[in-house]
């Protein structure tokens, strides 16, 4: 925890411990019951939206170069090009600002954020 309150990720996947095989600490016994795992897991993730908030809110008025990767519902959805699919932060740009094309590159001014999402409008050419 203090070592991620100090490194301040912009990105964090955190995972609990199952064995694997074929590696050093699959012999090492597991005797962390799963709650207390889930429950260090979730204080960590907790901690880590906070941060990535922070970090986002400071992007509003930076402009980002996205990738439009389908509409949702009055959103076009899409990434950074910093960001993987289905991972990391998602760019929300509002549907009825224009029409956008689904595998297209935009320049987007960011408008708003959140803890894992930003929201933006595309740039005038």
């Amino acid at each position: 925890m203090d070592f991620v309150k100090e490194a301040r990720f912009e990105r964090l996947g955190v995972f609990t411990y199952s064995p694997e095989e074929d590696t050093a600490a699959f012999k090492i016994e597991d005797d962390i019951p799963e709650e207390i795992k889930q429950a260090r897991k979730e204080q960590l993730m907790d901690m880590q939206q906070s941060i990535s908030e922070e970090i986002n809110k400071k992007r509003i008025g930076d402009t980002c170069k996205v990738i439009i990767d389908r509409k949702e519902d009055i959103y076009f959805v899409g990434r950074t090009e910093y960001d993987s699919p289905e991972v990391d932060n998602e760019v929300l740009v509002c549907g009825e600002q224009s029409e956008l094309e689904i595998g297209t590159f935009y320049d987007i001014l960011i408008t708003k954020a959140d803890s894992f999402d930003i929201y933006g409008k595309v740039m005038d050419s």
